[in-house]
């Protein structure tokens, strides 16, 4: 992708131009982002104290007793929000969902061991170790370019 910047002093208003062979996902996902009116803030709570949560600190978000939960470093925390919802507002390239109850932060990701037979076992920075399902091997892979 290339990203072209022209600066107009004459332009009122910022003009975005998509210039693409084709329409592809890629693109409506692109588009997505542009229109979206979603806040970048995410308030994570420990007891009654609500912290502001980067998403370049969280390591993974999952699902546990009926909560939703992040892990930023060493800390967690339970969010308010859904997993689904969670997955629409984080970046699609570095956060990815592992199974029906995780998604993982890619660049907090150690290593990857593919030796468990029809699964992968993920190795987070923070000691963590998560594991994709069957569901969602293909997708993972896909991803690594594997």
């Amino acid at each position: 992708m290339q990203i072209e910047i022209a600066v107009d002093e004459t332009c009122k208003d910022i003009k975005i131009i998509i210039v693409t062979p084709q329409v592809t996902n890629e693109v409506h996902d692109i588009i997505q982002k542009l229109q979206a009116d979603v806040p970048s803030m995410m308030i994570g709570f420990q007891g009654d104290q609500g912290v502001i949560l980067n998403e370049e600190d969280l390591h993974r978000i999952y699902s546990a007793n009926g909560k939703i939960y992040a892990v930023a470093g060493h800390e967690e925390y339970t969010l308010r929000l859904r997993l689904y919802e969670l997955e629409q507002r984080l970046d699609k390239h570095i956060f990815v969902r592992i199974s029906y109850s995780e998604i993982v932060n890619l660049k907090k990701v150690k290593s990857f061991d593919l030796g468990f037979t029809g699964t992968i076992c993920i190795h987070l920075t923070n000691g963590t170790t998560s594991f994709v399902s069957r569901r969602y091997v293909s997708k993972i892979k896909q991803v690594l370019g594997i």
